[in-house]
């Protein structure tokens, strides 16, 4: 098999090494393949879907009222009810809570409540 033309894949729960490239286990700190030590990169708050919580946060602040941050992370029905319910303003108040919660929330949270959407 030719190692330079083939395409390596990796499962949800996989990341690739930094160093040889092969697929590991995400929460791996040692390679089994190679043996180097990953090195934990900032995500800045980015879920693994490529969400960022910052972005969602803004979204609910200034259009939260209409549902646009429960679409953009991946909660259509919420997004629905909300834009459904925006001349009650009950969304608008939802909406900044929400925009407190993202901001206070840590990327790992973030990441495990709506990284897998």
């Amino acid at each position: 098999m030719d190692t330079e033309n083939s395409v390596q894949t990796k499962a949800a729960d996989e990341k690739f090494c930094a160093d040889c490239g092969s697929a590991i286990k995400i929460k791996a700190e040692i390679c089994p393949k190679c043996g180097v030590r990953q090195i934990n990169v900032a995500n800045n708050g980015t879920a693994a879907n490529g969400k960022n919580r910052i972005l969602a946060a803004i979204l609910a602040f200034c259009l939260g009222g209409i549902g646009i941050h429960k679409f953009y992370l991946g909660r259509i029905g919420a997004g629905i009810a909300y834009a459904l319910f925006c001349w009650t303003f009950i969304p608008a108040l939802l909406a900044f809570i929400d925009f407190i919660i993202l901001l206070v929330m840590s990327d790992e949270a973030f990441d495990a409540k709506y990284g897998q959407i």
